[in-house]
């Protein structure tokens, strides 16, 4: 676990002194451009960005990775199949990690949150992100330490509530304890009906303000 473990001295908005803050990865911490990656793939498989669209994002292949369904080598295998190209590790990460640029105030903030609280990342991504994260983000690693986490090891994804529930007490916190941040609206709400305290991210000076709100930094 990451950071200091003394819970913030308190907070403005009747929660409890949170005991964890969980960070989403895409969008939040970091710009994840798709279209990029999936161009990419195109280009690779000589296929357009539509179909590779259709083939890996519409037809489930991605989600079913991010649930845990698939593992990494099963992923593998069924985009080689969709696209009837050889397609491994090297162009996996090549293709996700050009799609990938850091937000340095976003990634600055949970810097700080962690000098109070712990802190964990959880992504919806299969096992194959959980493998590449040290090659991918290592400026997210240098912040996050072993608490970087991906859907799949849940067998399950955002926004299920059982994920959060789970993650919460991975790190000995209750629900009401906990704050989640994330971008997509569905998330936060399942973050809520499990009970979490949440903030959807828009940006940095807004994730800052209810941060501070809460005695986090």
């Amino acid at each position: 676990m990451t950071g200091a473990q003394m819970a913030p001295a308190g907070s403005t908005s009747g929660l409890a002194p949170p005991r964890l803050v969980i960070f989403d990865m895409d969008d939040v911490l970091l710009h994840y451009d798709v279209a990029a990656r999936q161009q990419a793939i195109a280009e690779l498989a000589g296929l357009s960005l539509d179909d590779v669209a259709r083939l890996i994002w519409e037809d489930g292949i991605e989600d079913a990775a991010d649930a845990g369904r698939l593992d990494a080598d099963a992923y593998l295998a069924a985009i080689s199949a969709a696209l009837r190209v050889p397609f491994g590790r090297p162009e996996w990460a090549r293709t996700r990690g050009l799609a990938m640029t850091l937000f340095p105030d976003s990634v600055a903030l949970a810097l700080r949150v962690s000098r109070r609280t712990p802190i964990a990342l959880l992504t919806n991504n299969g096992h194959i992100m959980k493998e590449h994260f040290d090659l991918l983000v290592p400026g997210l690693r240098a912040v996050f330490g072993p608490a970087m986490h991906v859907a799949a090891e849940f067998n399950t994804k955002k926004p299920d509530p059982a994920i959060y529930r789970r993650l919460a007490a991975l790190y000995g916190a209750a629900p009401h304890e906990t704050v989640m941040i994330d971008d997509k609206q569905v998330n936060i709400d399942g973050a809520r009906a499990a009970g979490l305290h949440a903030h959807r991210f828009t940006d940095a000076a807004g994730l800052e303000g209810f941060l501070a709100g809460l005695a986090l930094i």
